[in-house]
């Protein structure tokens, strides 16, 4: 199936590992051109050689933390300054401590909303005057299965997460008049470094497979698959819905 996906521009928020970065490899393998961002400068310049010899493109690697107001600007500023626009925004931020209700302060609240919901609105708000002016757009938000099912001992993203959620849905009905689509992708367990240190944190998360009925873990890969069809050509009639990716973990109708 042609995506249509060659030579659109693509931002992936938090794309140095884990699931951004196996969006980021899906996109260029489907021809987008990609700017990738993560914290570790590191990490993030040995993921960009990876995908340019995967896909034999340029990779435009960008080194902030989009939680920080400032960094986040500068970001946005720089990718603009070399495309002028994108065309395809997925926001993504690393998963906040495990941990029941009255294992957090307030400070750990704070630090989950900004991280979680802060940095997508920014993203948005910068991003968002280009695709208007060129109407098209993608912009979609990877978020968790616990957005429609709370994951038991993860009160930070169950609450958080949930938030984006809904204002991903109120965006869609906001921006379709200007052909921008906007949804939500909720990954269930999949095989990352994230979902690894769970485990080793507590280990009621190895028995998940029991409530799985694929009886498996999600790889990266499938995740990517997912979102990288919504980010295409074939998808422009799809908006504001919240796709799970988690083998039926998930146990609600709608």
């Amino acid at each position: 199936m042609e995506l249509g996906l060659k030579n659109k521009i693509a931002f992936i928020a938090a794309s140095s590992q884990g699931l951004g970065k196996a969006v980021a490899i899906e996109l260029a393998k489907e021809g987008a051109k990609l700017i990738i961002n993560g914290r570790n400068k590191e990490n993030l310049e040995s993921t960009k050689l990876e995908i340019e010899k995967i896909s034999g493109g340029k990779v435009l690697a960008l080194v902030g933390d989009l939680s920080n107001d400032n960094e986040r600007e500068q970001v946005i500023k720089n990718a603009i300054q070399v495309y002028d626009h994108i065309d395809i925004l997925v926001t993504n931020t690393g998963g906040p401590p495990s941990g029941k209700f009255e294992d957090f302060k307030q400070a750990d609240w704070d630090k989950t909303y900004q991280s979680l919901l802060v940095s997508v609105v920014g993203l948005i708000n910068g991003f968002l005057p280009g695709m208007k002016q060129q109407r098209w757009g993608r912009i979609i938000a990877i978020t968790s299965q616990a957005v429609k099912q709370p994951v038991n001992n993860l009160v930070l993203s169950n609450s958080v997460r949930a938030s984006v959620a809904g204002l991903m849905k109120s965006l869609s009905n906001e921006f379709g008049i200007h052909n921008i689509t906007v949804n939500n992708v909720m990954p269930g367990y999949t095989e990352t470094d994230r979902l690894k240190k769970l485990r080793e944190k507590n280990s009621s998360f190895d028995k998940a497979k029991d409530d799985i009925p694929l009886g498996r873990f999600g790889t990266p890969e499938e995740f990517a698959a997912a979102v990288t069809f919504l980010a295409s050509e074939r998808a422009g009639y799809i908006t504001g819905v919240s796709l799970a990716v988690d083998g039926g973990w998930i146990k609600n109708i709608l």
